[in-house]
């Protein structure tokens, strides 16, 4: 249900920031990895599932609303992520 926003003491603006603000450019990274980095969690962290799928319902669409930002390598194997980097400028 809605809440009064008098029942909130600390209201933000709700902003995303762009990729080279949150990603080294020498790095390739798991989508898994970018979404901690995204949410200022440390990259090794472990995490229950129900968080990390918090975590990727931010962290997919911001990637791909930024998409021309990135470039994409294959995982080593069929069973892991692949990776993803800055494009160069």
């Amino acid at each position: 249900m809605p809440r009064p926003k008098a029942d909130f003491e600390d209201l933000r603006p709700f902003e995303f920031r762009d990729p080279d603000e949150v990603l080294d450019p020498d790095e390739m990274y798991t989508v898994y990895e970018i979404a901690r980095a995204l949410q200022g969690v440390a990259l090794d962290r472990d995490l229950d599932v129900e968080t990390e799928n918090v975590l990727l319902d931010w962290a997919i669409p911001w990637m791909i609303h930024n998409q021309e930002h990135f470039v994409f390598a294959n995982p080593a194997s069929d069973d892991e992520p692949g990776y993803y980097g800055l494009k160069a400028e």
